[in-house]
């Protein structure tokens, strides 16, 4: 299956999902090209964007795995791509 560059954006309400969100970003560690976390303090959440350059199914996995975590929620875009 082809690869495609995709961007999934993470926000995260409850700070207690961290280690849970980690764990998974770990076992995708493969197909991230790179992560970039801004904690906004101020308004109790964090913001986690993914770049990954992964086949169509392992951007679904991660992301609906990411989704299924109390208090985080996810959107994912995918580049079209014509080689």
């Amino acid at each position: 299956m082809e690869n495609k560059i995709s961007v999934i954006s993470i926000v995260v309400e409850e700070m207690e999902s961290t280690n849970a969100i980690n764990s998974i970003l770990h076992d995708f560690g493969d197909y991230i090209v790179g992560r970039l976390g801004v904690p906004y303090r101020e308004k109790g959440v964090s913001i986690i964007c993914i770049v990954i350059d992964a086949p169509c199914d392992v951007t679904s996995a991660l992301s609906g795995k990411l989704g299924m975590i109390k208090g985080v929620k996810t959107k994912s875009i995918t580049a079209k791509q014509d080689n």
